[in-house]
């Protein structure tokens, strides 16, 4: 009887959490699921050809037929460029890079003292903005972002009289549901431009991506969210958490040491700034384009950010270790680069596979078909514009509630969404843009992230009857919300036709 009332009591929005997360579940690994779309993809092609199945080309006018992979020439095809398909991919080495910069930023403990720093040094009245505007900047750390500044987050609000979990619920919020929102150029701005260069080369060969081109977009967001995540705690997780009755833990201090490694990485990092700035300001600057003077517009700075950002990130990583006797020996630095790199390993197991299957849906002519048939469906039903962007969204928000990881999905969805808007006349960096926009929405309710647990295991120290859907429903506000929100804005975005960032205009 108890079993069976207990089961009564459980909610809709309960049970619905339970058969996302029990359908997430049964979906194999990331890499596994690669492994089976190529296989997929090759035996898509056999069938394909032999009901001939083409399209026409709608710029070029060309008949587009589907080549069988698995055929004589497709299988020495696959065998031939298997390993350049991998080296050549263009995220591979971007992401590799960057993660040199970021990695020893994150391991030399640089990112999780910056953060304690930011939070602890703010009045009272500015707490709560600080730390959300601090946990969506945080996107670029890494994981830094959503294991250390919730914990943290708890802590100093505690102190200044809020419950703690109103610090876990607004900072693990904000990091991930504004995921896509920075005012810098992080990782995530790398991995995903890495995808759709090869997808909308599909279409236009000579196109290249630039980390950059969303910046526009992605700057005014971090603002737009921050007020809404605001309103969003004030309104609904402060008075939803009440007053906290329990031992108010005292926050860790900040060392000596970790307090000059902080000096010398800010003095290094102004250096560096200073460096690119005389790079850059002066009209005949080498960072600018040599033929207009542009500093966007096909800049050496726009073509070189990634190793430009993965400098900016390795100075002051490099010299608050020093400072900090984090870093004590040559050893220690080859230790920290060496272990971030390695958390790598199933990413690029993951680009591999994800190099082979972008491979074959080009040579198969599968992909340049799928979205040439999908943009001409859209245009003779009419749903173009603004119903076409608002539904990409909430469907991209939808898969991301099964499959967690951004750069597995827009590699999937990459090859055929990009090449179709293309047809539709919109910018790769366009699609990219609304993509991150539903990507990012519904991360802080997906169990498919690793983070969600930990975030559990956090609160269960302040309160240890709560679970899963308690902690889910107090975070359902900011998905909803940022959705309502981050679409409103892409909406106003597109009507005036602004670029989304450098290179990144809305039409063709």
């Amino acid at each position: 009887m108890k079993q069976h009332t207990e089961k009564k009591k459980r909610s809709f929005f309960d049970r619905m959490l339970d058969s996302i997360e029990y359908a997430g579940n049964k979906l194999p690994d990331p890499i596994v699921l690669f492994f089976i779309l190529c296989g997929i993809t090759l035996l898509t092609s056999f069938i394909a050809s032999l009901f001939h199945v083409s399209a026409i080309h709608p710029v070029t006018g060309e008949k587009v037929v589907v080549n069988n992979l698995l055929d004589s020439e497709g299988l020495v095809e696959i065998l031939t460029k298997m390993v350049t398909n991998f080296s050549a991919f263009p995220p591979l080495g971007m992401v590799l890079v960057m993660m040199i910069g970021i990695g020893l930023a994150e391991q030399s403990g640089f990112f999780a003292t910056l953060m304690k720093r930011a939070v602890m040094t703010t009045p009272k009245k500015v707490i709560i903005p600080t730390i959300i505007l601090i946990a969506i900047v945080g996107n670029a750390a890494g994981d830094a972002g959503p294991v250390v500044l919730p914990p943290l987050a708890a802590s100093v609000l505690m102190a200044f009289g809020y419950h703690p979990l109103v610090g876990l619920v607004v900072a693990y919020a904000s990091t991930l549901g504004a995921f896509a929102a920075n005012l810098i150029i992080g990782m995530s701005d790398t991995l995903v431009a890495g995808f759709t260069e090869p997808a909308a080369q599909t279409v236009n060969p000579e196109y290249t991506a630039n980390p950059a081109m969303n910046y526009y977009f992605i700057a005014v967001s971090t603002i737009v969210l921050l007020f809404v995540s605001l309103w969003v705690t004030h309104k609904f997780t402060i008075p939803r958490f009440g007053t906290y009755t329990g031992d108010i833990e005292k926050m860790e201090s900040i060392t000596p040491e970790e307090n000059r490694g902080l000096k010398w990485a800010g003095i290094s990092a102004l250096v560096f700034l200073i460096v690119i700035l005389a790079l850059i300001i002066p009209e005949n600057g080498i960072l600018r384009n040599p033929e207009t003077g542009s500093i966007i517009d096909g800049s050496p700075f726009i073509t070189g950010i990634v190793p430009l950002l993965t400098i900016f990130f390795f100075i002051p990583g490099l010299f608050y270790g020093i400072g900090s006797k984090s870093i004590k020996t040559s050893k220690d630095f080859g230790d920290m680069v060496g272990k971030a790199m390695s958390t790598m390993g199933p990413y690029i197991v993951l680009v591999f596979a994800a190099a082979q299957l972008l491979a074959f849906f080009a040579s198969s002519n599968l992909g340049p078909i799928i979205a040439i048939k999908g943009a001409n469906f859209l245009n003779n039903i009419g749903f173009t514009g603004v119903p076409l962007i608002v539904l990409f969204i909430i469907f991209v928000a939808s898969v991301n509630l099964l499959i967690g990881s951004a750069s597995a999905k827009w590699a999937i969805l990459a090859p055929i969404f990009v090449p179709m808007f293309m047809y539709l006349d919109y910018h790769p960096a366009f699609t990219q843009a609304i993509y991150r926009v539903g990507d990012s929405i519904t991360n802080p309710i997906t169990p498919m992230l690793p983070y969600l647990v930990l975030l559990l295991s956090f609160a269960k120290k302040f309160d240890n009857k709560i679970g899963l859907g308690t902690l889910i429903s107090a975070l359902f506000p900011y998905t909803l919300f940022f959705g309502i929100f981050w679409i409103i804005l892409v909406v106003i975005w597109y009507l005036l036709g602004i670029p989304v960032g450098p290179e990144g205009p809305i039409h063709l």
